[in-house]
């Protein structure tokens, strides 16, 4: 193993695990090979045998291979909420990544058990906050005397941990809808008191930047000089103090591998391709990006922008390329292509393939819990006073 120059391991591809990690840790077991002609009619036997005990979530950037078993198909917190709304079901097979399957460990009963199957597919943004790092940012604030303004969103992309850091420290979990509801709510109910009044307040945005930026830019009013960016591989984050304490949003050095991989050349490139094309897409997209489209929304927005789109109109999607294919498919009145020449998927959502559904649901069936997510009670406890918070968000 070799590090970085941040001091971070580096594992070579196919060597190494970090069992710390969202990522890197191998199924226990043996799983059916990828060529078995059979998986689909093996996966609809263990589904059928498990009936009303097991409730499978696919999520939107799901290969279709695997989103033909779900029950409900949706985005990551529409799916946590599904789960819970299930609590006749003993098992809950989520097909989505690591922070997803945490989320739903929060919000169903202690009876019922979260299965993820395969634990590598964790997710890049997600990983990019770890809780020392967020504590050790959060002294820096203390420090300065700003963590007592500072109100924590975080994105619900993020570890169970950085919820549960939210939820004690007088913060909120967002999603991409309700971004804007959740940082209206921190500005408006930050601390009161001499030298605090709301002018002086911050939000300390985790983990994704271009969520915060784009929603306290393009809809909050707020400008771009307003937002720093705080690298938690650098001392002080990168940042004078005098940096941390005029800045209304300070925005963790984060981002969506597939969605920051647009650029505003893609926007030019697709608007000279395709006559006409709506630019449509989503809000962890870069500044430029975004500030380039048509039209700038969560996943559910998408699908239903273009589901509302007349027939002959022709769109450029820029989003997870398994959900831009599915679209396609969906509406064969429409032109809609991926907003990116180059193919992209989500890798780590693509790690839950047939394979290892099969395996999971099969041992189910045969009385073994594999891959079972479990969140610890203290996390459980302050991330659901988070998501609670946001829940009561007006």
């Amino acid at each position: 193993m070799t590090t970085t120059d941040t001091g971070l391991p580096l594992f070579i591809l196919g060597r190494g695990a970090d069992p710390h990690s969202e990522r890197g840790v191998d199924c226990p077991g043996d799983l059916p090979p990828a060529s078995d002609p059979d998986l689909v009619a093996r996966a609809e036997r263990a589904k059928a045998a498990l009936g009303d005990r097991l409730f499978v979530l696919g999520h939107h950037y799901q290969r279709d291979e695997v989103i033909r078993f779900a029950d409900v198909t949706g985005d990551s917190f529409k799916l946590a909420r599904e789960a819970a709304a299930r609590p006749e079901a003993e098992y809950i097979v989520f097909c989505g990544v690591h922070f997803m399957a945490e989320s739903a460990d929060i919000l169903t009963g202690d009876d019922q058990k979260v299965v993820l199957p395969d634990m590598a597919a964790g997710c890049s943004m997600a990983d990019m906050a770890t809780f020392d790092q967020v504590e050790e940012a959060w002294d820096v604030l203390s420090d300065l005397g700003l963590a007592e303004v500072t109100v924590p969103i975080t994105y619900m992309n993020s570890s169970a941990d950085i919820k549960a850091f939210c939820g004690r420290n007088g913060g909120a979990v967002c999603t991409s809808s309700n971004a804007r509801r959740a940082l209206t709510w921190a500005f408006d109910q930050g601390p009161e008191g001499p030298g605090k009044a709301a002018g002086d307040r911050k939000v300390l945005f985790l983990p994704d930047q271009h969520l915060g930026r784009n929603t306290a830019v393009l809809e909050m009013g707020f400008s771009l000089e307003d937002c720093v960016v705080y690298n938690p591989h650098r001392p002080n984050g990168g940042l004078t103090d005098q940096q941390l304490r005029d800045a209304k949003m300070i925005l963790w050095r984060g981002h969506c591998s597939v969605h920051g991989r647009f650029s505003a050349a893609c926007v030019d490139d697709v608007r000279a391709r395709v006559p006409g094309v709506n630019v449509l897409v989503h809000p962890e997209c870069r500044h430029d990006v975004v500030t380039k489209a048509d039209h700038v929304g969560s996943t559910e927005y998408i699908i239903k922008t273009l589901e509302q789109a007349p027939a002959g109109s022709a769109w450029a999607v820029g989003t997870e390329l398994n959900l831009v294919k599915r679209l396609a498919a969906a509406h064969p009145d429409k032109t809609v292509t991926f907003l990116d020449r180059t193919v992209c998927y989500c890798s780590t959502m693509n790690r839950i393939d047939l394979p290892h559904l099969v395996w999971a649901l099969e041992s189910l069936a045969e009385g073994r819990v594999v891959n079972q997510i479990t969140v610890d009670p203290d996390t459980t406890h302050w991330a659901k006073i988070a998501l609670d918070r946001m829940l009561a968000l007006p």
